[in-house]
């Protein structure tokens, strides 16, 4: 019995190494799994369900064989696929969780989250976020078609690595106190989040002398760092690829 969690692949068609990872690690670490949760930043853009790439037909696949074997299967948006929605969702044989959510992780409450929302520090990106997840900016964007939506998308892929060369490396990781809110106001004292592509297992210590634990997941590239669940231990588990 495992449950698995993953991360910022950032799958897109320009890369099809990082799909056949993904599809590899389908086929094997994602074997006889209970539940596979894939937080965030799935793909590298998204522009809308309707858009409907070979290369998005072929992950549904993937996931719907895994699902159908009797994994259950999870998907949550991050800051480059918030537009991903229940039709895909569905076609994946998933389910869309909302942008944070407090999991049974084998008896113990864990707060899941894609990590952007931690991130206070990088105000640009925060008054961007707000905007990007407001229900009627979403509404407006889907209703333009489906060529203009694609060319705001590179225009706005473009904008944000060339903000991001300037910006110093400590805006774009999480805020301590952020991280301590979110502890605190979810009642957990285990956080397990992708975004930031600083894999690494960190202790916080809360009011009350409580300790607490934070995942990081990585990101896909070369390697990721992927996290394995047992109703016995947490394993953040380095993965290379071929």
């Amino acid at each position: 019995m495992k449950t698995l969690f993953i991360s910022d692949l950032h799958l897109e068609v320009e890369k099809p190494a990082l799909s056949k990872a993904f599809f590899d690690f389908l086929g094997h670490q994602a074997r006889e799994t209970e539940a596979l949760y894939i937080l965030g930043d799935f793909f590298e853009v998204w522009v809308g369900d309707d858009e409907n790439l070979p290369l998005h037909q072929e992950v549904a696949r993937a996931l719907t064989k895994l699902s159908d074997s009797g994994t259950s299967v999870h998907l949550m948006v991050g800051n480059r696929d918030f537009l991903m929605g229940e039709r895909y969702a569905n076609a994946c044989g998933a389910t869309l969780l909302p942008e944070s959510l407090v999991i049974d992780l084998y008896g113990q409450p864990a707060l899941i989250l894609h990590g952007d929302s931690l991130c206070t520090d990088d105000l640009e990106y925060q008054k961007f976020r707000q905007m990007t997840r407001n229900p009627a900016w979403q509404q407006q964007v889907l209703s333009q078609p489906l060529a203009q939506r694609q060319q705001t998308a590179r225009q706005l892929r473009e904008i944000s690595r060339m903000r991001n060369q300037g910006k110093p490396e400590v805006i774009m990781d999480v805020n301590e106190e952020a991280v301590r809110n979110a502890f605190q106001e979810n009642d957990v004292t285990l956080m397990i989040h992708g975004h930031t592509h600083r894999p690494a297992v960190h202790s916080h210590e809360l009011a009350d002398d409580l300790s607490a634990e934070r995942i990081v997941l990585g990101d896909w590239g070369q390697h990721t760092h992927y996290l394995c669940v047992t109703p016995e231990k947490r394993d953040l588990i380095r993965l290379d690829f071929d």
